[in-house]
């Protein structure tokens, strides 16, 4: 390599560097560059050499306690694990800072015991409806509830019901629908709302500071002025905001979607998103894992393939050498790496990685969320955004 490429890439985090520093994994897409659709690409010329492989040494423990040097990287090699899944199963992101000393989770929540099997339900009796009736009377004459009737009838409060019609009529009697009335022990005081300040120290995140002082994320965020990106310190000091009370509301407020982005493709970016498209096809990916494939690449990279990028982030999909996508050679071999977005069976970089095929459960979840699945970003709702645009771009260039 020659000496001007090695500074060029100076900037990329390196291996063994202390936990403290190479623990801040930057996300992929937390900064897509704005610039990008006017900046030409760079030259590939210079590459990151290889990243040494690390075969696991030792079966995973359940948790595992962070030493001078780590990093997610190197954790997750050490025990065969993939890198994305020890950041979702300790609830980090690609900027999270570990610090040793620090526990982590080496292995997946286990799921929620099933519910007990309900009781069964009494055996139901009908109504025939005649003139004058309503839910409320019959429910009066036959000792059980209106909702229990409406329930058991598939029925709502707006529904019209009509002589002649069949009422099924639950077993479960206005008495045993009523709470009972008996005293309660009284509940402890909540504990008051801090409006005052926290020292951050080593380990603290602004969630564990919200559940601490029994307030929100969003509620500190507000008071500090940061965001999802922000970095906090040892020694900073945080003001801690009560969270504002729920509305008295039956339903919660539907917050509003992102806008909804569009954008004309020029010829590298048309060539781009042909591939995506035809390499998914050739993989067997539905059009939908297409289309969150393209909106994925467009949110990273407006669909280029970069030398350059946050950190040491590369490529169409703004993969990183340091966080075990590939060498910096093979992240921006185009092929390669849309096939390691894809994963499953066929990704190049095995079990390493988590592609959107490794996902489970993906076809059936949100957009944006099986786009998030894959990248950890800190900003998942701009893949939602280009949603519709994906479609229309496979229809255009599939």
């Amino acid at each position: 390599m020659r000496p001007n490429t090695i500074n060029r890439r100076a900037r990329y985090v390196q291996l063994g560097v202390p936990a403290a520093v190479l623990g801040v994994l930057a996300s992929g897409i937390s900064a897509a560059p704005a610039s990008a659709a006017a900046t030409s690409e760079r030259g590939a010329e210079s590459r990151l050499a290889a990243l040494p492989r690390v075969l696991p040494t030792a079966a995973a423990p359940a948790t595992y306690t962070v030493q001078e040097g780590d990093t997610v990287f190197s954790i997750a090699q050490r025990f065969g694990l993939r890198t994305v899944d020890v950041l979702t199963w300790n609830g980090l992101g690609w900027r999270s800072v570990i610090y040793p000393g620090q526990t982590l989770t080496l292995a997946a929540p286990a799921p929620a015991p099933a519910p007990a099997p309900a009781a069964p339900a009494p055996a139901a009796a009908t109504h025939t409806v005649v003139a004058g009736d309503t839910i409320f009377a019959i429910a009066q004459k036959h000792g059980t509830s209106v909702d229990s009737i409406l329930v058991a009838s598939g029925l709502s409060r707006d529904s019209v019901i009509y002589p002649g019609q069949s009422i099924a009529i639950s077993g479960t009697s206005a008495a045993a629908a009523a709470p009972a009335m008996t005293p309660s022990p009284a509940a402890p005081d909540p504990a008051p709302s801090s409006g005052t300040a926290h020292t951050v120290v080593a380990g603290d995140t602004i969630f564990a500071i919200a559940q601490k002082h029994g307030t929100s994320v969003d509620a500190i965020y507000a008071a500090n002025g940061l965001s999802a990106s922000s970095i906090i310190y040892p020694g900073q000091s945080i003001v801690v905001a009560a969270a504002a009370p729920a509305p008295l509301t039956s339903a919660p407020a539907a917050s509003a979607p992102a806008p909804a982005q569009t954008a004309t493709l020029n010829a590298p970016q048309a060539e781009n998103a042909a591939m995506i498209i035809r390499i998914g096809r050739e993989l067997g990916v539905s059009d939908r894992g297409i289309a969150i494939a393209l909106a994925t690449s467009m949110v990273e990279s407006w669909l280029r393939n970069l030398d350059w990028g946050d950190r040491d982030s590369l490529g169409l999909f703004q993969q990183r050498p340091s966080t075990g996508w590939g060498t910096a050679d093979q992240i921006m071999d185009r092929d390669r790496s849309i096939r390691v977005f894809y994963g499953g069976a066929h990704d190049p970089n095995g079990t390493t990685t988590r592609g959107l095929l490794d996902v489970a459960g993906w076809e059936g979840m949100a957009f944006k969320d099986a786009a998030q699945a894959v990248q950890i970003s800190a900003y998942p709702d701009r893949y939602g955004q280009w949603e519709v645009q994906a479609d229309q771009w496979i229809a255009l260039y599939g």
